[in-house]
Protein backbone atom coordinates (compact mmCIF):
# COMPACT_ATOMS: atom_id res chain seq x y z
CA UNK A 1 0.00 0.00 0.00
CA UNK A 2 2.84 2.39 0.78
CA UNK A 3 4.22 2.00 -2.73
CA UNK A 4 0.80 2.80 -4.19
CA UNK A 5 0.60 5.89 -1.99
CA UNK A 6 4.03 6.98 -3.20
CA UNK A 7 3.17 6.42 -6.84
CA UNK A 8 -0.13 8.23 -6.36
CA UNK A 9 1.57 11.17 -4.64
CA UNK A 10 4.16 11.47 -7.41
CA UNK A 11 1.40 11.28 -10.01
CA UNK A 12 -0.60 14.04 -8.32
CA UNK A 13 2.50 16.20 -7.97
CA UNK A 14 3.41 15.76 -11.62
CA UNK A 15 -0.17 16.44 -12.69
CA UNK A 16 -0.22 19.64 -10.63
CA UNK A 17 3.09 20.70 -12.14
CA UNK A 18 1.77 19.92 -15.61
CA UNK A 19 -1.30 22.07 -15.05
CA UNK A 20 0.73 24.92 -13.63
CA UNK A 21 3.21 24.76 -16.51
CA UNK A 22 0.47 25.10 -19.09
CA UNK A 23 -1.26 27.98 -17.37
CA UNK A 24 1.73 29.91 -16.09
CA UNK A 25 3.93 30.43 -19.14
CA UNK A 26 5.87 33.69 -18.83
CA UNK A 27 8.62 35.54 -20.60
CA UNK A 28 12.09 34.28 -19.69
CA UNK A 29 13.90 36.37 -17.07
CA UNK A 30 17.43 35.56 -18.26
CA UNK A 31 17.63 38.42 -20.80
CA UNK A 32 16.50 40.88 -18.12
CA UNK A 33 19.29 40.04 -15.66
CA UNK A 34 22.52 41.97 -15.36
CA UNK A 35 25.65 39.96 -16.13
CA UNK A 36 26.51 39.92 -12.42
CA UNK A 37 23.07 38.62 -11.40
CA UNK A 38 23.10 36.04 -14.17
CA UNK A 39 26.46 34.74 -12.95
CA UNK A 40 25.30 34.64 -9.32
CA UNK A 41 22.12 32.77 -10.19
CA UNK A 42 23.98 30.30 -12.39
CA UNK A 43 26.48 29.71 -9.58
CA UNK A 44 23.63 29.10 -7.15
CA UNK A 45 21.88 26.75 -9.59
CA UNK A 46 25.04 24.67 -10.08
CA UNK A 47 25.39 24.41 -6.31
CA UNK A 48 21.74 23.36 -5.96
CA UNK A 49 22.08 20.83 -8.79
CA UNK A 50 25.06 19.22 -7.09
CA UNK A 51 23.32 19.18 -3.70
CA UNK A 52 20.12 17.70 -5.15
CA UNK A 53 22.10 14.86 -6.76
CA UNK A 54 23.91 14.20 -3.49
CA UNK A 55 20.63 14.28 -1.56
CA UNK A 56 19.09 11.72 -3.89
CA UNK A 57 21.93 9.25 -3.38
CA UNK A 58 22.03 9.92 0.35
CA UNK A 59 18.28 9.57 0.71
CA UNK A 60 18.14 6.17 -0.97
CA UNK A 61 21.10 4.92 1.08
CA UNK A 62 19.74 6.17 4.41
CA UNK A 63 22.47 8.74 5.02
CA UNK A 64 20.20 11.11 6.93
CA UNK A 65 23.00 13.35 8.19
CA UNK A 66 24.23 14.02 4.64
CA UNK A 67 20.67 14.75 3.47
CA UNK A 68 20.30 17.20 6.33
CA UNK A 69 23.60 18.94 5.55
CA UNK A 70 22.95 19.26 1.82
CA UNK A 71 19.33 20.36 2.27
CA UNK A 72 20.44 23.01 4.76
CA UNK A 73 23.07 24.19 2.27
CA UNK A 74 20.35 24.62 -0.34
CA UNK A 75 18.22 26.56 2.11
CA UNK A 76 21.13 28.82 3.01
CA UNK A 77 22.01 29.54 -0.63
CA UNK A 78 18.85 31.65 -1.04
CA UNK A 79 19.87 34.35 -3.56
CA UNK A 80 18.18 37.14 -1.61
CA UNK A 81 20.31 36.33 1.44
CA UNK A 82 23.59 36.50 -0.45
CA UNK A 83 25.84 39.52 -0.20
CA UNK A 84 24.12 41.49 -2.93
CA UNK A 85 24.68 45.19 -3.22
CA UNK A 86 21.68 47.47 -2.95
CA UNK A 87 21.92 48.01 -6.70
CA UNK A 88 21.98 44.24 -7.29
CA UNK A 89 18.81 43.89 -5.22
CA UNK A 90 17.09 46.65 -7.20
CA UNK A 91 18.23 45.09 -10.48
CA UNK A 92 17.00 41.67 -9.40
CA UNK A 93 13.61 42.89 -8.27
CA UNK A 94 13.10 44.81 -11.52
CA UNK A 95 14.16 41.80 -13.63
CA UNK A 96 12.09 39.05 -12.07
CA UNK A 97 8.33 38.91 -11.51
CA UNK A 98 6.80 38.32 -8.10
CA UNK A 99 6.00 34.73 -9.07
CA UNK A 100 9.70 33.99 -9.54
CA UNK A 101 10.51 35.29 -6.08
CA UNK A 102 7.64 33.27 -4.60
CA UNK A 103 8.80 30.05 -6.28
CA UNK A 104 12.34 30.68 -5.06
CA UNK A 105 11.21 31.32 -1.48
CA UNK A 106 8.97 28.23 -1.55
CA UNK A 107 11.84 26.11 -2.89
CA UNK A 108 14.15 27.19 -0.08
CA UNK A 109 11.36 26.65 2.47
CA UNK A 110 11.00 23.09 1.15
CA UNK A 111 14.77 22.62 1.54
CA UNK A 112 14.53 23.64 5.19
CA UNK A 113 11.71 21.12 5.64
CA UNK A 114 13.83 18.45 3.99
CA UNK A 115 16.69 19.20 6.38
CA UNK A 116 14.26 18.84 9.29
CA UNK A 117 12.86 15.56 7.95
CA UNK A 118 16.40 14.23 7.60
CA UNK A 119 17.19 15.31 11.15
CA UNK A 120 14.10 13.36 12.24
CA UNK A 121 15.28 10.41 10.12
CA UNK A 122 11.89 10.43 8.36
CA UNK A 123 12.68 8.89 4.98
CA UNK A 124 9.08 9.10 3.74
CA UNK A 125 8.88 12.83 4.44
CA UNK A 126 12.30 13.33 2.80
CA UNK A 127 11.01 11.57 -0.30
CA UNK A 128 7.88 13.73 -0.43
CA UNK A 129 9.77 17.00 0.04
CA UNK A 130 12.46 16.04 -2.47
CA UNK A 131 9.74 15.38 -5.05
CA UNK A 132 8.12 18.73 -4.27
CA UNK A 133 11.50 20.44 -4.69
CA UNK A 134 11.99 18.73 -8.05
CA UNK A 135 8.53 19.80 -9.18
CA UNK A 136 9.36 23.34 -8.11
CA UNK A 137 12.55 23.30 -10.20
CA UNK A 138 10.62 22.14 -13.26
CA UNK A 139 7.91 24.75 -12.74
CA UNK A 140 10.41 27.59 -12.38
CA UNK A 141 12.62 26.52 -15.27
CA UNK A 142 9.70 26.00 -17.64
CA UNK A 143 8.09 29.28 -16.70
CA UNK A 144 11.03 31.63 -16.26
CA UNK A 145 14.05 30.05 -17.96
CA UNK A 146 12.58 28.26 -20.96
CA UNK A 147 15.10 30.09 -23.14
CA UNK A 148 17.86 28.06 -21.46
CA UNK A 149 15.92 24.79 -21.15
CA UNK A 150 14.20 24.37 -24.49
CA UNK A 151 13.09 20.86 -23.56
CA UNK A 152 10.84 22.43 -20.92
CA UNK A 153 9.44 25.12 -23.22
CA UNK A 154 7.00 22.52 -24.59
CA UNK A 155 5.51 21.81 -21.16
Amino acid sequence: MKLRQKVGYVGLTLAAVGLSLNTLAADPVTPKLTDRLSQLLQQEMRSIQSAMASIHVSMVTGEHERVETKAQQIHDSFIMKQALTEQDKKDLMSAVPEGFVKLDKDFHRLAAGLAEAAKDRDTQKQYELYNEMTASCIACHSRYVSDRFDGLAEQ
